[in-house]
C-alpha cells in the first residue's frame, strides 16, 4: 500500500473543501432566487419547493448505488464524474423555459452529487488518524454554511441585478475546472488512516449490510435526520420567512441571513470539531455529546428568532442557534466513519445519506410550504423545526451508550487483520 505525504494529503483535503464549497453554492443559489423563479412560472409556495427538493431526491436515491462504487473503484473518478455532472446541470438550470425543465436539471445535480458525497469524507477519513478525523472533517464540511451563504448572497446579488439565469450560470462555471483537478487528486489506500498497512479488504455485502444492526450508526443516522430536517427546512424558507414577515427586502434577507450563516456556520463547525477531539481524550462518547447538547441548546434560540419582533433580538438569537446546531456537523460524520470498516464506510455514508434525506430535507420544505398555506402562517410552520432538533438532539445522546463498544470492535477488527497478515509467510502476501 502506497503512502500518501502530508502535503499530498493537505491538498487533497483542500481540493474535496473547493468542490463541497461549489455543491453548496449550487443548492442554495436556487433558494436565493426561488421568489424571482416563482414570478417567472407562476409558481405557489407548494409547487416551488419541488424545485429545491427535486434535485435532493435524485441525490437521496442515487446515493446508494454511488456508495458501493466508491467502495469499489478508485474514489477520485466519482469525485470528478460527479463534479462535472452537477456543474453541467446547474448552467443548463438556467436555460430552462419551463417549470419541467427546471425539475430535470435540479435532478441531475442530485445524481452529480451523488457520486461525491458518499466517498469524500472516506477519503479524508483515510488521509488522516481516528483521533484528527473530528477537526478535519469540520473543515471539509465548513463549506456546508459557508457555500450555502455564499449561495444566498450570490443568488440575491446577481438575481435582483441581472435575473436568477445568470446566477446560475455563474455558481456552475467553477465546478468544471475543480472536476478536471479531481481526476488527478492522490487517493490513499482503504483503511491508512486507521493503520492498515496490508492489502485493501474487499467489499463485503455482509459487512455493508451489518451497519444497520450497529446501534451507534443507526441512532447517528437518525439524529442526522432530524437535524437535516430542521436545517433544510430553515435553510429553504429563511430568506421568504425574513421578506415576508420581518418586512425585510429580498436582496437584504439573502445578504443578512447569508451572512449570518456564514459566521455561525464557521464558529459552530469548528468549535463542534475542536470540542469532540479534544472531549476524546476524556470520553470515547465525546462526538455524540458535542452534537446532542448543541441540538437541545439550540431550541430556545431559535424559539426567540421565530418569534421576536426587533432585528435586534431576532437576528443575534438565529445566529446563536444556527453556531449550536452546526456543533454536530464534523462530529457526528466522524462517526458514521469511525463505526465503519474501511472497506464499507462510503456505502454506509450511502445509506445514511438515503436516510436522512428521505427524512429530513426532501420532506421539510414541502411540509412547511403545506403547512405555511394550511395554517396560513409561515411563522407558525417554521416552529416545527424546533421539534426536529429536540428529536435530534435525543437521538444524538442515547448513541452515546454504545459509541465507544462499536468504534472499538472496528478497531478490533482491524487489528486482528493486520495481525493475521503478518503472521503469513511472505511468498503468500
Amino acid at each position: 500500500m502506497s503512502e500518501i505525504d502530508r502535503g499530498q494529503a493537505r491538498l487533497a483535503v483542500a481540493l474535496l473543501f473547493g468542490v463541497n464549497f461549489l455543491n453548496y453554492i449550487d443548492r442554495y443559489v436556487i433558494a436565493a432566487v426561488l421568489p424571482l423563479i416563482q414570478q417567472d412560472f407562476h409558481l405557489d409556495d407548494a409547487r416551488a419547493r419541488y424545485v429545491l427538493s427535486m434535485f435532493v431526491v435524485v441525490y437521496m436515491a442515487a446515493s446508494p448505488f454511488t456508495g458501493v462504487i466508491g467502495d469499489r473503484w478508485p474514489r477520485r473518478y466519482l469525485v470528478g464524474t460527479g463534479v462535472l455532472l452537477w456543474s453541467l446541470a446547474t448552467i443548463a438550470t438556467g436555460f430552462a423555459t419551463s417549470y419541467h425543465h427546471l425539475l430535470v436539471a435540479r435532478s441531475f445535480i442530485g445524481v452529480g452529487e451523488a457520486g461525491f458525497g458518499a466517498v469524500s469524507p472516506t477519503i479524508i477519513s483515510d488521509l488522516f488518524p481516528r483521533e484528527r478525523r473530528g477537526r478535519v472533517l469540520s473543515f471539509f464540511f465548513v463549506a456546508i454554511p459557508v457555500g450555502s451563504a455564499l449561495g444566498y448572497i450570490l443568488g440575491g446579488a446577481v438575481g435582483m441585478s441581472y435575473g436568477w439565469r445568470a446566477a446560475c450560470f455563474i455558481a456552475g462555471a467553477p465546478g468544471i475546472i475543480l472536476g478536471l483537478l479531481a481526476f488527478r487528486m492522490a487517493e490513499p489506500a482503504r483503511g491508512q488512516g486507521d493503520g492498515v498497512v496490508s492489502e485493501e479488504h474487499p467489499f463485503e455485502w455482509r459487512s455493508a449490510l451489518g451497519l444497520l444492526r450497529n446501534r451507534t450508526f443507526v441512532l447517528t443516522m437518525l439524529g442526522m435526520s432530524a437535524m437535516t430536517f430542521a436545517l433544510g427546512g430553515m435553510a429553504s424558507w429563511m430568506p421568504t420567512f425574513l421578506s415576508r414577515v420581518k418586512g425585510l427586502s429580498l436582496g437584504a434577507a439573502n445578504t443578512g441571513f447569508g451572512l449570518l450563516t456564514v459566521g455561525a456556520g464557521l464558529a459552530g463547525t469548528f468549535l463542534g470539531g475542536w470540542l469532540g477531539d479534544r472531549l476524546l481524550r476524556r470520553t470515547s462518547t465525546a462526538y455524540l455529546l458535542v452534537s446532542g447538547a448543541g441540538m437541545v441548546l439550540a431550541i430556545p434560540f431559535a424559539y426567540v428568532g421565530f418569534t421576536a419582533a426587533r432585528p435586534e433580538v431576532y437576528l443575534p438569537a438565529f445566529f446563536v442557534a444556527e453556531v449550536l446546531v452546526f456543533l454536530n456537523t464534523g462530529p457526528a460524520n466522524a462517526v458514521f466513519v469511525n463505526v465503519a470498516l474501511p472497506e464499507v464506510r462510503a456505502t454506509g455514508i450511502a445509506i445514511s445519506i438515503f436516510v436522512y434525506h428521505l427524512l429530513g430535507d426532501v420532506p421539510s420544505p414541502i411540509l412547511i410550504g403545506k403547512a405555511s398555506v394550511w395554517t396560513g402562517s409561515l411563522q407558525t410552520a417554521l416552529l416545527f423545526t424546533l421539534v426536529a432538533m429536540g428529536v435530534s438532539g435525543l437521538f444524538y445522546l442515547l448513541g452515546m451508550r454504545s459509541l465507544g463498544r462499536d468504534t472499538a470492535r472496528v478497531q478490533e477488527t482491524l487489528a486482528a487483520r493486520e495481525a493475521r497478515h503478518a503472521s503469513r509467510p511472505h511468498h503468500a502476501r
